[in-house]
């Protein structure tokens, strides 16, 4: 591993309440650091990631639209209301 020092400055309560609370849950204080430092890079890169595949859908249903790929309003709320309907039918069914 190719390691590298990290130097901070922080309050000291909060250092000694950090390495207390370490210490409770049998680690050091530099272990924590690292699984925080891992965890927080870990959700930036899934964050990114996330980013990156809406903003490919949101492309993707901009072109369709743009292709005249469209349902109306009318077309989507007859579907739905015959879903709504088909989901009462089967609740009154098992009632």
């Amino acid at each position: 591993m190719n390691e590298a020092t990290f130097t901070f400055r922080v309050d000291k309560e909060l250092k000694e309440n950090f390495v207390t609370a370490a210490k409770a849950r049998d680690r050091t204080g530099a272990q924590l650091l690292r699984d925080f430092m891992r965890d927080f890079v870990k959700k930036q890169q899934e964050v990114a990631e996330h980013d990156v595949w809406f903003r490919r859908q949101v492309q993707v249903g901009l072109d369709y639209a743009n292709a005249g790929n469209l349902v109306s309003a009318e077309d989507v709320e007859a579907e739905f209301a015959k879903r709504r309907e088909q989901t009462r039918q089967k609740l009154e069914a098992q009632s």
